[in-house]
């Protein structure tokens, strides 16, 4: 497991999109041969987002042979709703760069029979191969929608979001709880478990007790992002309010390890150099 800090929100969102960028262009994606990216919703991703554009847009990235599949999606919301998360992704990253509308996979919330929507989904990522799953967290640790007491071996499917979830996500419906969704499709643990490698985002004050459970502490389904302890190839990124509640030798520790890490997104490479 990697744990990188950066100075701030901005800092850890471009470490984020180097390391991705990165991630893709070394994979050398082509027609037969497409790049998988498991992608997050919610506040913490929008600066890695933009940055990934910036990169696409200057030349030096290009979508055109990703496939991406987004951890989850509201039950019942128009998929138009403006905060339904098809209208957060075009809005905010699909339509800025070149990936195939056809290539970006999101639970349909609406669909006739969600289970089955689900098992397609499940059957989807596994047709697409190995997949590198970007990923935030809530408060309580939760990943995606896996609300605290989620197992840990579970795969897509149907959740009750927690009052915590609900109470969060209200700025987004005008601080009404009674326009915020209460039901969810979502990716389960298990399902990002079986990623050749996750990165998680933790950014601010209000995550750090969620960082210390999900790094210090051992794996616990009520803090389902403790999973990832396990998981062979883990990348942790995070500002330093994020880290408040960290032991210092823990904090002085990765630090210290720096340097290495900094070498997985220096330099970054460009598809202009026909890397």
């Amino acid at each position: 497991m990697r744990l990188v800090i950066l100075d701030n929100y901005d800092l850890a969102s471009e470490w984020a999109a180097k390391y991705i960028c990165n991630r893709i262009i070394q994979f050398k994606p082509g027609q037969d041969r497409y790049f998988t990216l498991g992608l997050p919703t919610g506040s913490t991703p929008l600066g890695c987002y933009k940055k990934l554009i910036e990169y696409h847009k200057n030349g030096h990235l290009s979508f055109k042979y990703v496939k991406t599949f987004n951890m989850d999606e509201y039950v019942g919301l128009p998929r138009n709703h403006p905060e339904s998360y098809h209208s957060y992704m075009w809005n905010n990253f699909f339509k800025h760069i070149d990936i195939d509308p056809n290539n970006a996979h999101i639970l349909d919330g609406n669909a006739a029979d969600l289970q089955a929507e689900c098992d397609a989904f499940e059957k989807k990522i596994k047709e697409a191969g190995g997949i590198d799953f970007v990923g935030g967290i809530g408060p309580d640790g939760h990943i995606a929608f896996n609300e605290p007491g989620s197992s840990l071996v579970s795969r897509t499917r149907l959740k009750t979001l927690a009052m915590d979830t609900i109470l969060a996500n209200a700025k987004y419906f005008d601080g009404d709880l009674s326009k915020v969704p209460t039901m969810a499709l979502t990716v389960g643990v298990g399902t990002v478990m079986d990623a050749r490698e996750v990165m998680i985002l933790i950014t601010g004050a209000h995550k750090a007790f969620a960082l210390y459970k999900a790094i210090e502490e051992g794996v616990n389904h009520m803090w389902t992002v403790s999973a990832f302890q396990q998981h062979p190839r883990t990348i942790f990124v995070c500002d330093e309010d994020a880290t408040l509640e960290l032991r210092v030798k823990t904090v002085k520790y990765f630090k210290g390890l720096m340097h290495v890490h900094n070498k997985l997104v220096e330099p970054l490479f460009s598809m202009k150099d026909g890397n």
